[in-house]
């Protein structure tokens, strides 16, 4: 029995987005985006329950702020009391989970989607991913771009405008083209 293009995206393989069932999911979630999106009047409350609807997993006193877009939603868990400010972007055909007690700034980009480098492959159509976590008491400044693959660590610190091709310790904080430790995780 051969996979379906959702299994194989949701298994790390390379798989078609454009096929039929993951083009519709897409559609339900732009739908989903635009009420989202047209929230801003709703207290937190009424935002949550959005969220609560359409994400894998969010827990008590998330607050993101639109507007906010992401691939398919499922794919996302966001832990307690964390915060998203306006204009990110979560690319999840892989899980993203982010921890407890965050602070997202504006237009973070969180990426899982990934592209093949032989060109003859990314020809095809063909993509991939790989998940993305973030620990908890994570504070990740504005602009800042997560790349597809990367763990961070508990009370890191990702500097504003960074971009995050590794893994970042636990308590560490990292800035820069690409991210480097700039101050190491206490106790290092």
């Amino acid at each position: 029995m051969s996979l379906s293009e959702k299994q194989k995206m949701l298994s790390g393989q390379l798989y078609h987005a454009s096929c039929p069932q993951l083009q519709a999911e897409q559609m339900a979630n732009r739908q989903w985006m635009q009420r989202y999106n047209n929230s801003a009047d709703l207290p937190n409350e009424g935002r949550h329950a959005l969220l609560a609807e359409h994400f894998g997993k969010v827990g008590e006193g998330v607050v993101i702020r639109p507007p906010f877009y992401c691939d398919y939603g499922y794919n996302l868990t966001v832990g307690a009391n964390t915060f998203m400010n306006f204009n990110c972007v979560i690319l999840d055909v892989l899980p993203v989970r982010i921890g407890d007690d965050c602070q997202i700034a504006p237009s973070v980009q969180i990426y899982t989607a990934d592209h093949p480098l032989d060109p003859d492959v990314r020809r095809t159509g063909l993509e991939s991913g790989r998940p993305v976590t973030i620990g908890n008491n994570v504070w990740i400044g504005g602009g800042a771009i997560i790349l597809p693959g990367v763990t961070i660590g508990d009370n890191a610190v990702v500097g504003a405008g960074s971009v995050v091709t590794r893994d970042v310790p636990a308590g560490a904080v990292v800035v820069g083209n690409p991210a480097r430790v700039r101050q190491p995780a206490q106790g290092q």
